[in-house]
C-alpha cells in the first residue's frame, strides 16, 4: 500500500510513483521484458515505461486528507 497526502499529488510525486513502479516491474518481469524486446527488436525503455504505467493500477493507495 502507498500512503499519500491529498495535497501531495504534485508532479514530483507522480514521477516518484512512476519510478517506484518501474523498479517493481524491472524486479518482477525484467528478464522476460528484456528477452521479448530483444526477440521482437523493440525499445526496452518504452516497454518498461508502458508496463510501469499498467503496474500503477495494481497498487493500493491510501489518502490522508
Amino acid at each position: 500500500m502507498i500512503y499519500l497526502n491529498f495535497t501531495d499529488l504534485s508532479e514530483e510525486t507522480q514521477e516518484r510513483l512512476l519510478a517506484n513502479s518501474k523498479e517493481d516491474v524491472k524486479e518482477k518481469y525484467g528478464k522476460d521484458i528484456m528477452e521479448y524486446a530483444t526477440k521482437h527488436n523493440t525499445n526496452l525503455d518504452k516497454m518498461l515505461d508502458e508496463e510501469a504505467l499498467r503496474n500503477l493500477y495494481s497498487y493500493k493507495y491510501i489518502f490522508n486528507i
